[in-house]
């Protein structure tokens, strides 16, 4: 295996709560009432996946882009400062490199996003590549960002950590394997239906139990 593909919200970062706590004030800013644990649910999905779930096309048509715009202002003016890392990821990475593996970031967030949280995790060194919303026309659950990320890379070449049932779907419509991480808050009977070939707690816990986790075996 030659390279690990992370997801980053709710996999590296603790996050969900406040993407969802984002959406929530967004439909509330044009006019909608959606429940934080729906919007909960589906975060891991980007914002022209998620905005359909709740919101007629025709108003997603006419408003989506100003939400975006609405959201984006929102979580990086407000809410992205609260977001907290979660432990062993800088130590993980260290051990992947060691191992000569490549270490690629595969997010639905924006590229501001990520910057971010490369420096409050402390790993700017020791990410060989990234990519973001930027870089696929669709979010996840379709493989687009992770068909980015591969750039080439054969599929049995490279495996993902990430947090969501939409992490795994997205990365098996790609060829990938999933490693799932409890961390984000999704129910673990849910990771192992989307496809996760093994779960761990969080980057603390896969880091301790490397030694026999799928990154190890290849």
């Amino acid at each position: 295996m030659k390279a690990v593909l992370f997801d980053v919200d709710g996999t590296l970062v603790d996050t969900v709560d406040l993407h969802a706590e984002s959406w929530v004030r967004t439909f509330r800013h044009i006019g909608h009432e959606v429940p934080f644990e729906a919007v909960r649910a589906q975060i891991g999905k980007g914002g022209d996946q998620l905005m359909p779930v709740f919101l007629p096309e025709d108003v997603v048509d006419r408003r989506g882009k100003e939400m975006e715009a609405f959201r984006k202002g929102l979580y990086m003016g407000e809410l992205i400062h609260r977001a907290r890392p979660f432990p062993g990821v800088a130590a993980l990475f260290r051990r992947l490199r060691a191992d000569g593996r490549r270490i690629i970031l595969a997010s639905s967030g924006k590229p501001e996003e990520l910057d971010h949280y490369k420096t409050l995790l402390g790993i700017e060194g020791l990410v060989d590549a990234a990519t973001t919303s930027e870089d696929a026309e669709r979010s996840k659950p379709f493989p687009d960002i992770f068909l980015a990320a591969l750039d080439g890379l054969p599929a049995d070449q490279a495996i993902v950590v990430g947090d969501s049932p939409y992490d795994a779907e997205a990365a098996g419509k790609a060829g990938l394997r999933t490693i799932g991480l409890l961390c984000g808050g999704f129910p673990e009977q849910d990771l192992r239906a989307a496809g996760c070939v093994a779960l761990y707690r969080d980057p603390a816990e896969l880091l301790e139990r490397y030694g026999d986790s799928p990154l190890a075996r290849g």
